[in-house]
């Protein structure tokens, strides 16, 4: 089987991490919601901090204080958020449904796969070594790998580079804007992750994908088979 796009042959498929292969925003949640309970503010839902996970720290604390980066308390509030984060960043965190077979099938195509996420390696190398799925990647790319995060599009080029494979061999889906913006500029094939913390105001239509999903295993229906 040979996994092809418009472009051409498919030699590695690129993923983000949260929100695209894996489910984080319950324990994401979880250590924002901490910090409000250690002040003797009321807990929040799962449901209210879901829409901002993809934005890590900062997403959390703006729904748990209402607090921005420009707050002059930010950089210390963020420190106590990734110390919880830290102490149970798999406690209820999951492997989204699908996503197992996917890359299965993924790999039987004789493609390779792997992870260029915006979390930094302090998170990244120890969730992943926790979650035997990532014992398969064969790349792992974290936000702080090169001196530049997505949207920028070096750290795609930098899998790819590790990988001995040229942009054009590769596609990248996540479930981000950000995510597209580093595809297209790396010169990869992109798909739009539309099942992982995208909030009801997210039009993904004019992200400028080249296609869609709507759960893991669409990803193969863009994709041509033979």
């Amino acid at each position: 089987m040979i996994l092809s796009t418009s472009r051409g042959n498919i030699k590695a498929v690129l993923f983000d991490l949260d929100g695209t292969l894996i489910d984080s925003a319950p324990d994401l949640g979880a250590a924002a919601d901490k910090m409000r309970t250690d002040r003797g503010l009321a807990s929040l839902p799962d449901e209210a901090y879901r829409p901002m996970a993809g934005a890590g720290a900062r997403g959390m604390l703006q729904v748990a204080f209402g607090m921005t980066p420009e707050a002059p308390d930010f950089a210390e509030m963020r420190e106590e958020f990734f110390q919880n984060y830290e102490k149970s960043m798999t406690a209820r965190t999951y492997v989204f449904a699908e996503v197992q077979a996917l890359l299965e099938q993924i790999s039987a195509a004789g493609c390779l796969w792997g992870v260029v996420t915006n979390k930094s390696k302090r998170f990244t190398e120890p969730l992943v070594a926790q979650l035997p799925l990532f014992s398969a990647a064969s790349v792992v790319i974290s936000g702080d790998t090169t001196p530049h995060a997505k949207p920028h599009p070096e750290p795609l080029l930098e899998a790819a580079r590790r990988l001995g494979l040229t942009p054009a061999d590769c596609i990248y889906v996540g479930d981000d804007e950000r995510d597209i913006q580093a595809a297209r500029a790396a010169g990869m094939f992109s798909v739009a992750a539309c099942y992982g913390y995208l909030g009801a105001q997210a039009d993904t239509g004019k992200w400028g994908a080249d296609f869609e999903i709507k759960s893991p295993l669409e990803l193969l229906k863009s994709l041509t088979t033979a």
